[in-house]
Order: structure tokens, then C-alpha cells, then sequence
């Protein structure tokens, strides 16, 4: 077996490099009988290419994401249906959603030891067109403000949350609906939306929750469609939404299980995806039933006490 650390030098505020290679080099001082590699990505899907070739050997491998949440998505992209390759998150960037739905327990993804001697589970991932997501795809405001934070979260005594501030603020500026074709669950919305999202987990945008019984070993997306909404609308309602409570909104918000969503557009439209993005005139966002190897803190109570509810797939 072998334990490949791959590292983002330019995901989160600064450069973890060195505090990266520093855990690492005493983790694995009593682990000498075993093979480690630290890798630093050098450019955009460095980590896919890198893993795959490892990943020829057939000898198991498991993948240390070492940066934020499009680091992991690198990543899990590149062991998707791999059977001797398993991926987990270091978490060192700015939002690091994925992680955020274990709650408390997301604090132990930064305890190496526990991710080394963790156990391994099949997780869904979601396929969008040709790319890959762990955890949240999207189109409308949300992906928006998720593909602008970068161009802030480097500005000094702001990164982190403050980053997203300042791109809502920007995106809300700019306008808010969207036309679009939206079709899930043997249901079709045609017209202008706000926004529509897939979820796999249930944090996104820094800390937004937008449906909190989202799991990603259930089979299966929790689908939310929103409504074209003002401006206004939006400063009054945006607050319901980021804490999971669009239950209360059945006028603007319609919730959704099924295993696909389908988007048209006549322009191109934003897909937001764990931090990554790509513009397309067509989406497709399909999950993968345990599509992914993970690497999980033994005995998390996340899977021992959190209800699991069994694939209610919608019709297609």
C-alpha cells in the first residue's frame, strides 16, 4: 500500500507546504514499513493525472487531498470506479464544505493519524457532463458567487467567509434570475430561476445548508429549484435558505429526490461544483451509487446515529 499526499501550495489563504510536509514527516516516523508520497500540484488537474498514474500499479493507494474542497475533487475525479484507490480530505482551504456535514466530528479529518488508520466507505458522487462532484453542483446565484471568491479570498483580513461576503455582494449587483429548462424527477420547469442546486452533501458556499438531510451514501440528490426572485426577495429570504429551512418557502423553493437533473439554457449558463466551474449551454447531473472509495475517522457517529434513509428515486 501506498499513501499519497498531494498538496494545493495556492488553495486556501497561504501556501501549507510546509505545515503539509511537517504533519506528514511525524505521522509516518512510526509508520516506516510504509510507502508515502508528497506530491505539489503544479496546475488545474495536476492531482487526476498524477493519482491515475499511481493508480496503474494495482497495488492499493489511498489519496490525501491536501487543500480545499476542489483539491478533493481532483482527487475523488480520478478514483472514481477504482476499486484499490481510496481518497480523503487534510482540509487547508477556504470553504472546505464537503467535511462541514460531519458537524463536530469534521474536526478530525484534520488529525492525520485518524485519516491513516481510518476506515474505508463507498460514498455517491455525482457525474455533471464529463466533471465530477462530490458534494454540491449548481447553476444560477450560488455557483456565481462560488466561482468569484477566489478573486477575493487572497485579499489581506478578508479570505474565508469574508470571501463570499464580497461576492454575493457583487453577484447580488449584477442581478439574480436566470431562463432555464429545468427537468427532475419526471417534472419539467420552464421560465426564470434563481437558482437550482443537486445536493450530495449539505454544505456549500462557506458554510450555506441548504437541505441538512443530504447524504452522500444514500443513492440518491436532494434536488432544490428556486423561483425567480427581486432583489429584495432575496435579502429577506436568502438567510431561510443558508440554514436548511426552505421548507418554509414552498411558494419559492420546490424539493426534489431523484437520481438526475437536467438543465438547459439558451445562453451558457455557470455550473458551480466543489469549487470548480464550467459554462454549458446543457447539464446533466447524475449520481453514481458508491461511485467513490473514502477515507473516513473510524467509529464516526455520523454513520452510527445519523437515520439512514433508504433511495426514494423519483421517476426520471
Amino acid at each position: 500500500m501506498k499513501h499519497l499526499f498531494i498538496v494545493n501550495p495556492t488553495a486556501g489563504k497561504q501556501d501549507a507546504t510546509e505545515a503539509v510536509a511537517a504533519k506528514v514527516a511525524m505521522a509516518m516516523a512510526n509508520r516506516r514499513n510504509e510507502e508515502y508520497e508528497i506530491y505539489i500540484t503544479k496546475a488545474s488537474k495536476d492531482a487526476v493525472v498524477k493519482i491515475r498514474r499511481d493508480a496503474r500499479s494495482e497495488r492499493d493507494l489511498r489519496v490525501y487531498a491536501c487543500g480545499g474542497d476542489g483539491t478533493l475533487n481532483e482527487c475523488a475525479t480520478a478514483a472514481v470506479g477504482l476499486s484499490h484507490v481510496a481518497v480523503t480530505h487534510l482540509p487547508y482551504g477556504t470553504g472546505n464544505d464537503f467535511v462541514r456535514m460531519f458537524e463536530d466530528e469534521k474536526e478530525h479529518f484534520l488529525d492525520l493519524n485518524k485519516l491513516l488508520d481510518g476506515e474505508i466507505r463507498p460514498i455517491d458522487i455525482v457525474k455533471c457532463n464529463d466533471h465530477y462532484s462530490l458534494n454540491i453542483c449548481s447553476v444560477g446565484m450560488d455557483a456565481r458567487i462560488g466561482a468569484g471568491v477566489h478573486k477575493y479570498d487572497k485579499i489581506p483580513l478578508l479570505g474565508g467567509i469574508g470571501a463570499y461576503v464580497v461576492s454575493t455582494i457583487a453577484e447580488f449587483i449584477k442581478g439574480i434570475p436566470m431562463p432555464m429548462r429545468i427537468e427532475c424527477g419526471g417534472r419539467v420547469f420552464e421560465g426564470e430561476f434563481s437558482l437550482a442546486c443537486a445536493c450530495n452533501g449539505s454544505y456549500y458556499g462557506g458554510g450555506f445548508h441548504p437541505v441538512p438531510t443530504a447524504r452522500p451514501d444514500d443513492g440518491v440528490l436532494d434536488i432544490l429549484v428556486v423561483k425567480a426572485i427581486s432583489r429584495l426577495a432575496f435579502l429577506r429570504l436568502v438567510g431561510i435558505y443558508a440554514k436548511g429551512e426552505s421548507r418554509k418557502l414552498p411558494q419559492y423553493i420546490t424539493h426534489i429526490r431523484s437520481d438526475c437533473m437536467i438543465i438547459d439554457s439558451e445562453e451558457p449558463i455557470l455550473l458551480g461544483m466543489d469549487g470548480e466551474a464550467i459554462y454549458s449551454n446543457h447539464i446533466e447531473m447524475r449520481v453514481i451509487p458508491g461511485g467513490v472509495n473514502f477515507i473516513f475517522p473510524r467509529g464516526m457517529k455520523y454513520f452510527s446515529e445519523t437515520e439512514y434513509r433508504e433511495p426514494a428515486i423519483a421517476s426520471k
